[in-house]
């Protein structure tokens, strides 16, 4: 990718528009409780962008937000209830929902939170028990 590619992505409905620019920090799978029970799926796949990458391009007053904690601020649409983002404030980064961004070259680093996984997943990526040590984790891997 290159830091001039834009991506865009859409809520569920195509309400809200979103555009991503550049290169993602990160791309990986989210194996924690909120995230499972957010997505309703066993596994959340996340981009994470600097936020200044991140523009809402349509629909911003129809955007829900809730915070269960201050680390994440879910976002999502009021009309379809589709996901769109979580920002993580206290990172600086902004996670995209991978499945929004149909042309984004998904390509997953690493799994965090996979102590509390409920599929096991084996593709030799690193698994963290929480997060990596340069965001604010612990760093300690996990086994498959």
């Amino acid at each position: 990718m290159s830091n001039n590619t834009t991506y865009k992505g859409s809520c569920f409905c195509g309400a809200v528009q979103v555009t991503v620019s550049g290169e993602p920090e990160a791309m990986g799978y989210c194996h924690c409780d909120s995230c499972r029970q957010w997505s309703a799926a066993p596994v959340n796949a996340f981009t994470l962008w600097k936020p200044e990458a991140v523009h809402i391009t349509q629909g911003e007053e129809n955007i829900g937000t809730y915070h269960k904690t201050p680390q994440s601020y879910r976002k999502w649409c009021k009309t379809c209830g589709g996901h769109i983002l979580t920002e993580h404030p206290e990172l600086g980064l902004t996670d995209v929902y991978a499945a929004i961004l149909p042309a984004l070259p998904y390509s997953p680093g690493l799994h965090v939170h996979y102590q509390e996984s409920v599929l096991p997943i084996s593709d030799e990526l690193d698994k963290f028990r929480d997060v990596p040590e340069e965001i604010g984790g612990s760093g300690i891997r996990v086994a498959e």
